[in-house]
């Protein structure tokens, strides 16, 4: 059981990302998905979910208007569509997964599978 997130990158404020997080040897559609970051210095954070259940979806304040995560179960892959980016979204971001929440939650206790990160650096 493998998950990993890419997509990061290099971009300026106001830019947009995608990022991905694809899994090997289960199926995303069975589970509640969460994205995580971690800034420079910072503990980790909770900045949105899909549940498994129904789909609702969760933001924090900071990204909420700004960020979209969905999913794609013929790809087997969750999204987080990431737009009018700001400096201070500046992290390394995680995906994690549980199979046993129906409804996600922002709260790492919460997962049960981690992905290594993808770092994304908005810059000008």
């Amino acid at each position: 059981v493998q998950l990993q997130a890419s997509g990061g990158g290099l971009v300026q404020p106001g830019g947009s990302l995608r990022l991905s997080c694809t899994a090997s040897g289960f199926s995303l559609n069975y589970y509640s998905i969460g994205w995580f970051r971690q800034a420079p210095g910072k503990e980790r954070e909770g900045i949105s979910c899909i549940s498994q259940s129904d789909d609702k979806t969760y933001y924090v304040d900071s990204v909420m208007g700004r960020f979209t995560i969905s999913r794609d179960n013929e790809k087997n892959t969750v999204y987080l569509q990431m737009n009018s980016l700001k400096f201070e979204d500046t992290a390394v971001y995680y995906c994690a997964a549980v199979s046993t929440r129906p409804l996600c939650t922002i709260f790492s206790w919460g997962y049960d599978y981690w992905g290594q990160g993808t770092l994304v650096t908005v810059s000008s």
